[in-house]
C-alpha cells in the first residue's frame, strides 16, 4: 500500500513538473520573437529598422487576436472529417474548464509561423498588408493543417510525425515566404538587367549590423530548447531531445564554414549564421525519435542545404530573400520531415511512432523499410499544396484590394520614415540616401549624392559669421608678417583615404616619420578597383559608399617619398578599398594662432 502510494506521489509530481516545464518551454519559444527580430533587423538595411520591428511585434499581437477568435477552435476543436477543428468559444463559455496551458502553447507556436515570412518580404512590403496576411496565417492557413498533425486530424490517424514543427511551422511559413517574395518582386537593385530585360548579376545588400543578427541567433537557439522539448514527458526523453537539439545545428555550423571557407576563400559569417538555425529547422521534426548519429548526418545536409538554398534563389529562382528565410525554413523543413522518415529509431526514449493499426514504424536507416518515409512524404505534399494554394489567394487578394509593395520612393527612402514617421530608429544617426538612375528596372542602386543635374536647388541660405572664442585679452598677440613673396622652401600637401581600422596605425607610422601635426576627418567613399572580391551571402561585394578616414598632412622638412612609401606600407592588404593618396602642391601655409607663414608655420607639425 505505502509503495503504491509512494508510485502515486512519483506519477502526480513528475505530471506537474512537466506541467510546469510545458508553460516554461511556452515562454522560451515566445522569447524567440526577439530573436527573429534581432536577426531580420540585423540582415537587413538600417532605414528599415523600425518597420521590422514593428512586424515582429504586430504579427505576435495581430496573431493572438484571431488565435481568440477562431484559430485556437480550428486547430484544437473537436475533430470534423478530419480536416479541422470544430470552431467555438470555450475560452469565453466554459473558462473554468479551458486548457490553458495549451492554448498558450499553441499561440507561441503559430505566432512562428507568421514571423517567418516577415524576413523574405522585408524592405519593400506594405505594413498595412503585412498586418493583414499576418493575420490570416494565424487565423486560417497555419491552424488548419496544424490540426491535421497535432489535432487529432488524417495525417495524424496515418501516423505522420513531426514532433515540434518542421512541417506545420517552418515549411509552412517559408513556403508563404517564397510565394510572398515571388508575387512582391526583388527590392530594387537587388538584380542587373540588360537592355532586353534579362538578369545579368546578382548584387549584394549586406545587412547593416551582424552583431545584432548573431545576437539574435544565440536568442533563437536558446528558445529552440523550449520549442523542441517542452512537449517532452519524461526526463530521458527531455535529456534525448536536448543532446539532438545540440548537435544539429553545431553540426549545421561547421559544415557551412568548412564549405563557405573553400568555396569563397573566407567562412561567411551570416550564412554560418544561417546555417545554426537550418540545422535547428531540420531537427525539430525528428528531434524526439533520432538519435546522436542521426542528428549529425541531419545538420550536415542541413549546413549544406542551406547554402545551396540561398544561391538558388538567387542565380536560378531570381527571388530576392534579403535574410534566407526560404533556405532555413522552407527547404530545412521539408528536409526535417523526410528526415524522421530516414533517421527515426525505436531506441529513442519516449518513442511513440505508430501506423494507424498501432504498429511501431521505424526510419528507413534503422530498419523500417519506406513506409514511414512514404507517410512523411504524403504529408509534405499535401501541408505544402495547401499552404502554396491558400497563401497564393492571400496574396493576390491584398494585392489587388490594397497593394502589397511600397513605391519606388517609399523603398528608396526607407519604411522606417515613410510607413511609421521615424526619422531613423537609430536617435543621432542619419541614413544615407538612395539614388537610383532612371532606366531598366532593377538598375544597381548607387547611395550617396545626387547627380548635380538633377539635384535641387537650394536657395535662401545665408552665409553664418563664425567668431573666435577666446576673449581678446586673453587670446596669443598675433604678429603682423610681411606679404609672403616665397621663403625658398617647398611645400606639399599629402592627402590619404584609409580605412577607418588602418587610422591608428597610419599615426603611428606617420610619427615615427617626424610628423605630428595631421588633419583627420571621416568621409564617405567608394570607388572600383582591381583587388581581391569579397563575397557576402555568395555574392561579390559591389562598391558602395562606405565610411573611411581622410588624413591631409602638409610637408616641408620630411621627404613627400618617404610619406608615400610608409602610407603604401601601412594600408595595404590587396582588398578593395585599401585606400588612396593625392598629393599637391600648397603655396602657402599660415598659422592663425601666430600669424606665422611658410616654414615657421610648420614647425610644431613636422
Amino acid at each position: 500500500m505505502d509503495e503504491t502510494l509512494v508510485t502515486l506521489v512519483k506519477e502526480a509530481t513528475t505530471t506537474e513538473v512537466f506541467s510546469v516545464w510545458f508553460l516554461i518551454g511556452a515562454a522560451l519559444v515566445f522569447w524567440m520573437q526577439a530573436g527573429f527580430a534581432m536577426v531580420e533587423a540585423g540582415f537587413t538595411r538600417a532605414k528599415n529598422t523600425g518597420n521590422i520591428i514593428m512586424k515582429n511585434l504586430m504579427d505576435f499581437c495581430i496573431g493572438t487576436v484571431v488565435f481568440i477568435l477562431i484559430g485556437f477552435s480550428l486547430l484544437m476543436g473537436e475533430d470534423l472529417f478530419g480536416f479541422i477543428g470544430k470552431p467555438g468559444f470555450d475560452l469565453f463559455t466554459s473558462y473554468d474548464n479551458f486548457d490553458f496551458s495549451s492554448f498558450v502553447f499553441n499561440l507561441v507556436f503559430c505566432a512562428t509561423t507568421a514571423t517567418i515570412v516577415s524576413g523574405a518580404m522585408a524592405e519593400r512590403t506594405k505594413f498595412l498588408s503585412y498586418c493583414i496576411y499576418s493575420a490570416v496565417i494565424s487565423a486560417l492557413i497555419y491552424p488548419i493543417e496544424a490540426h491535421w498533425i497535432w489535432g487529432g486530424g488524417w495525417l495524424a490517424g496515418l501516423g505522420f510525425h513531426d514532433f515540434a514543427g518542421s512541417t506545420a511551422i517552418h515549411m509552412v511559413g517559408g513556403i508563404s515566404a517564397l510565394v510572398g517574395a515571388k508575387i512582391l518582386g526583388p527590392r530594387i537593385g537587388k538584380f542587373t538587367k540588360d537592355e532586353k530585360g534579362k538578369i545579368v548579376k546578382v548584387n549584394a545588400f549586406p545587412g547593416h549590423n551582424i552583431a545584432i543578427g548573431a545576437l539574435g541567433v544565440f536568442i533563437l537557439w536558446f528558445g529552440w530548447y523550449g520549442f523542441n522539448g517542452a512537449a517532452a514527458t519524461s526526463l530521458p526523453q527531455l535529456g534525448s531531445i536536448f543532446l539532438t537539439t545540440t548537435i544539429a545545428p553545431a553540426v549545421a555550423t561547421v559544415v557551412c564554414m568548412i564549405f563557405t571557407w573553400i568555396r569563397y576563400k573566407k567562412p561567411d559569417v551570416s550564412m554560418c549564421l544561417n546555417a545554426s538555425l537550418a540545422g535547428l529547422v531540420a531537427i525539430t521534426a525528428p528531434c524526439d525519435v533520432t538519435d546522436a548519429g542521426g542528428a549529425i548526418a541531419i545538420g550536415a545536409v542541413s549546413g549544406l542545404l542551406v547554402v545551396f538554398g540561398v544561391w538558388f534563389l538567387d542565380y536560378v529562382l531570381r527571388i530576392d530573400d534579403p535574410v534566407g528565410a526560404v533556405a532555413v525554413h522552407c527547404m530545412n523543413g521539408i528536409w526535417g520531415t523526410i528526415a524522421v522518415g530516414l533517421f527515426a529509431t525505436p531506441s529513442a526514449p519516449g518513442y511513440s511512432i505508430a501506423d494507424a493499426n498501432g504498429n511501431v514504424m521505424a526510419g528507413l536507416f534503422y530498419g523500417g523499410g519506406f513506409k514511414l518515409l512514404g507517410i512523411q512524404l504524403l504529408g509534405f505534399a499535401s501541408v505544402a499544396t495547401w499552404t502554396v494554394i491558400t497563401i497564393t489567394i492571400a496574396f493576390y487578394i491584398i494585392k489587388a484590394v490594397i497593394g502589397l509593395r511600397v513605391s519606388r520612393e517609399e523603398e528608396l527612402t526607407g519604411l522606417d520614415s515613410t510607413e511609421h514617421g521615424l526619422p531613423s530608429a537609430y536617435a543621432g544617426f542619419a541614413m544615407l540616401p538612395e539614388y537610383v538612375e532612371e532606366g531598366v528596372e532593377g538598375e544597381t542602386v548607387v547611395t550617396g549624392d545626387v547627380p548635380a543635374d538633377k539635384a535641387v536647388e537650394v536657395t535662401g541660405v545665408k552665409p553664418v559669421a563664425v567668431t573666435g572664442d577666446v576673449p581678446v585679452a586673453e587670446a596669443v598677440e598675433v604678429k603682423k608678417m610681411p606679404t609672403f613673396s616665397g621663403d625658398g622652401h617647398k611645400y606639399t600637401k599629402v592627402e590619404i583615404i584609409c580605412k577607418e581600422a588602418k587610422f591608428e596605425s597610419l599615426k603611428t607610422a606617420m610619427m615615427k616619420l617626424g610628423i605630428t601635426g595631421m588633419t583627420v576627418s571621416h568621409v564617405l567613399g567608394c570607388g572600383v578597383q582591381k583587388g581581391k572580391p569579397e563575397y557576402y551571402r555568395g555574392v561579390q561585394i559591389e562598391a558602395n559608399l562606405l565610411p573611411k578616414i581622410q588624413v591631409d598632412i602638409v610637408v616641408s622638412a620630411v621627404p613627400v617619398r618617404d610619406v608615400i612609401e610608409t602610407a603604401k606600407k601601412v594600408l595595404y592588404t590587396g582588398h578593395i578599398g585599401d585606400g588612396k593618396i593625392f598629393v599637391y602642391d600648397v603655396e602657402n601655409v599660415v598659422k592663425v594662432r601666430t600669424g606665422e607663414e611658410g616654414y615657421d608655420a610648420l614647425q610644431d607639425v613636422e
